[in-house]
């Protein structure tokens, strides 16, 4: 393994390519170059691997493996690009992209605005190219990470991208792997970081060549909700921990990502005396350089080691995402409580603590689950727990796909876009949220026929756990998308077009991320400022305590308009010879609101869905 960077896959280098792979399962491994009608054996090494070094050959060369003389060619599970799709030959990938991001230092955790993105959605043209020239538009409204979901290459001509089965190669779907660096390239550029959404809680159905050369790859002693588990902590876990592990790190080093969100780790199970995790955080980090980057998790069991410390046996990571926040804001919004939504009330209550203190479950017992969810986290920084009010799962698990902000008043839809953009915890938008987009997010998988369908039945057997899409009606009565259609696919694209024609849902975020980036007190992000208290299920108060005096009010009312006497609450009154003059009103009408008058902070009246923000200003001499 002299000189190779990675333990596995296809390394161009001046004078030719090292090529290395895994398969303890075989006694024998040949190389073959399809264009060249070359075989050749690759030299066996202890562990189960196979190398070879060919002088002359160069990037862009086609190959795959013959295994124990099988006319059969394999592609490589450590592909770096697969031009033909899962079932093609892989090719060699040089890594000699010419960067212009020198001066590029990362990402810090305080101040960021993420945004997720589906690049085969991001425009009508679904590419790498295309979605770089959008970004000077989010640059613009204050975004300041994208987060890209999953784009390790997958079967089919569209999906998601979480049954990814090469998972050191961008799909073709989107562009060359040069097209993705230059991506990288231009948000840097732009003063915005790229994140990547990756998956190392299994492998995809179809397309999955790994266990034609390692059976060890996959588990048997544990399963995951899309099938067989990876093996991380049983026989031969070592060379499958390293394939994770170096993955992370190739995706960093290689196209200069500023970080990773890593979906649904309480499916990454690993019984080890040093989690996986921490290895991995550890590795994209080292990886990272001089570089800062931010690793989130997915955890619904909500898991609080993943933000501890490594040297402290937590797994070294940053962030995690925080359901929570968006159930709460959901089913107050809504009304809507089935399925996972039941355990919630959508109290005004429940987002107050949401907002202040992150998981609303740290361990209490959850009886739909029957069991406890969550782990003591009243001292997690705000700004570790991102906050949402739609993401690609929660869109796509209404029947049709539709967004949250159509199922709501348009008061409320900006009166809680303002509490998220406002609270201290890191905020993410969903592609197209900014300007009100009204496409659709459905779920989309191209599968060949048999696992076509064994996906959508799957799809509509989990959309019925909602009595309002069962209903007692067959799935085909309600005439629920397809998941396999190519035009769940393309209805699931957002139209630009909506930019110019709801330019006021585009000025409401673009003032409130403004005005989170420069307030003096709301861009600490600190939570132990925060303060808060209930005025009724439908309505609560957050305030900032700033020790300078800079406090600020937050008055949020999701019902009608209400007159607020009498009103003995102390959060109410203004610092010592200040007085509360009004900062921001969601029902402004420039963000399409009844445009509310200036708040009487002696006669306090609360607007409709509206939420209403007041500054501390001192009080002239009279």
């Amino acid at each position: 393994m002299t000189d190779r960077k990675y333990a596995t896959g296809a390394e161009a280098r001046g004078d030719g390519v090292s090529f290395r792979v895994w398969a303890p399962q075989r006694e024998r491994v040949a190389l073959s170059l399809p264009e060249l009608g070359d075989r050749l054996p690759l030299d066996q090494e202890e562990g189960g691997y196979f190398s070879l070094f060919v002088t002359g050959l160069n990037a862009g060369a086609l190959y795959n493996y013959r295994l124990d003389g099988v006319e059969y060619g394999y592609p490589d599970p450590s592909s770096r690009f697969q031009p033909r799709g899962v079932h093609g030959p892989s090719q060699v990938v040089a890594s000699d992209y010419r960067w212009n991001d020198f001066g590029w230092k990362g990402l810090e955790l305080p101040g960021q605005v993420l945004y997720e993105l589906h690049i085969g959605c991001f425009t009508p043209e679904g590419t790498w190219k295309a979605a770089a020239e959008k970004l000077p538009l989010l640059r613009d409204v204050g975004v300041t990470a994208v987060e890209v979901m999953p784009v390790a290459e997958f079967p089919g001509e569209f999906g998601w991208g979480y049954d990814g089965v090469f998972w050191y190669a961008p799909t073709r779907l989107y562009g060359s792997p040069d097209d993705f660096r230059a991506f990288v390239d231009a948000a840097h550029a732009l003063g915005l970081g790229v994140l990547l959404d990756v998956v190392y809680n299994h492998f995809g159905p179809a397309g999955n060549y790994t266990g034609s050369f390692a059976g060890e790859f996959v588990s048997d002693r544990h399963k995951t909700e899309w099938g067989d588990a990876i093996n991380y902590d049983g026989p031969q876990a070592a060379a499958v921990r390293e394939f994770a592990v170096a993955n992370a790190a190739y995706w960093i080093e290689e196209f200069h990502l500023d970080g990773l969100r890593l979906d649904a780790t309480q499916a990454i199970f690993d019984d080890s005396p040093r989690h996986l995790l921490a290895d991995l955080s550890t590795a994209a980090r080292k990886a990272a350089g001089d570089r800062s980057i931010l690793i989130f998790a997915e955890n619904h069991a909500q898991d609080v080691r993943h933000i501890e410390p490594v040297k402290t046996g937590g797994f070294g990571l940053d962030g995690m995402w925080n359901d929570d926040f968006h159930h709460a804001c959901r089913v107050a919004s809504t009304g809507h409580a089935e399925f996972y939504y039941a355990d919630y009330s959508g109290t005004a209550s429940e987002i107050l603590a949401a907002t202040k203190w992150g998981f609303l479950y740290q361990g209490q017992h959850v009886p739909r689950m029957k069991h406890r969810r969550g782990t003591p986290a009243l001292d997690t920084p705000a700004a570790r727990l991102v906050n949402f009010l739609m993401n690609h799962d929660q869109i796509a698990n209404a029947a049709r796909g539709e967004r949250v902000s159509g199922m709501m008043s348009p008061g409320n839809w900006r009166a809680l876009t303002t509490l998220l953009l406002l609270a201290p915890g890191t905020p993410m938008l969903f592609m197209g949220q900014e300007f009100g987009a009204s496409t659709p997010f459905l779920y989309f998988a191209d599968h060949e026929v048999d696992l076509a369908q064994l996906v959508r039945d799957g799809r509509w057997e989990y959309l019925r756990m909602f009595p309002r899409v069962a209903g007692g009606i067959a799935a085909a009565q309600l005439s629920l998308p397809d998941p396999s259609e190519r035009a769940s696919f393309h209805a699931s694209r957002i139209d630009w077009n909506e930019r110019e024609r709801n330019r006021e849902a585009l000025a409401l975020h673009r003032d409130l991320l403004r005005l989170r980036g420069e307030d003096v007190t709301i861009r600490q992000q600190d939570k132990t400022q925060l303060h808060g208290t209930v005025i009724s299920d439908d309505r609560f108060l957050l305030r900032w305590l700033d020790p300078a005096g800079e406090d600020r009010l937050l008055l949020v009312n999701l019902t009608r308009d209400y007159r607020w006497h009498p009103a003995a609450e102390p959060l109410l009154a203004p610092p010592r010879n200040r007085r509360w003059e009004l900062l921001f009103s969601s029902d402004d009408a420039r963000y399409g609101g009844s445009g509310s008058a200036m708040l009487d902070a002696f006669d306090w009246t609360l607007p409709g869905h509206a939420a209403i923000l007041l500054h501390a200003v001192v009080e002239s001499a009279e």
